[in-house]
C-alpha cells in the first residue's frame, strides 16, 4: 500500500512539473509549441492623430517611418488613426497628402474616424483616396490596445 501511494505521488509530481519519471528530464514539447517559441512576434503600434497642427501630423508620419526603419518593415504593423481636429491630415487639401500616400505604400494602415467626418460634415469625396475608415476612432484605438497594440498619441 505504501509503495502504491508513493508511486501515485511520484506520478502526480511528474505530471505537475512536466518531468518524466525516468530520469527526471523535462517532457518533450510538441512541435507546434517549439515553432511558436521560435517565431518572433510582430510589433503592433497604433498612432493617434488628433491635433490640428500640421507639424504634429508630420511627426506622426515620421514615427511610422522610424518604426519601420528601426524594427524592419515586415516586423511591425502600424495603424495611424486620424480623428477630431487631426482629421485634416487626411483631407484632400492636406499638406502631407504625398507622405500619407507613401506611408500606405509601405503598408501603414491609415484610417479616418467616421464620427468626426459626420460632425465636420465631410464625405469620402472630401478625403484622400485609398485611406481606410473606422466607425469611431477612439473605439478603434481602445480596441487595438485591448488586443495588445502599443499606443502612441
Amino acid at each position: 500500500m505504501k509503495h502504491a501511494i508513493a508511486l501515485i505521488v511520484a506520478l502526480l509530481l511528474a505530471a505537475g512539473t512536466g518531468a518524466s519519471i525516468a530520469g527526471d528530464q523535462p517532457a518533450a514539447k510538441p512541435a507546434a509549441a517549439k515553432k511558436a517559441e521560435a517565431a518572433p512576434q510582430k510589433y503592433k503600434v497604433v498612432i493617434q492623430v488628433s491635433n490640428p497642427d500640421p507639424s504634429s501630423w508630420a511627426q506622426a508620419l515620421n514615427y511610422t517611418e522610424n518604426l519601420q526603419e528601426e524594427l524592419g518593415k515586415d516586423n511591425v504593423d502600424i495603424e495611424l488613426g486620424a480623428l477630431g481636429q487631426g482629421l485634416g491630415i487626411l483631407k484632400l487639401d492636406s499638406p502631407h497628402a504625398t507622405r500619407v500616400a507613401d506611408a500606405m505604400k509601405r503598408n501603414v494602415a491609415i484610417n479616418a474616424c467616421q464620427v468626426t467626418m459626420r460632425r465636420q460634415k465631410l464625405t469620402k469625396d472630401d478625403m484622400l483616396s485609398n485611406i481606410g475608415y473606422v466607425p469611431a476612432g477612439l473605439v478603434q484605438i481602445m480596441t487595438r490596445q485591448r488586443q495588445g497594440w502599443n499606443y502612441i498619441g
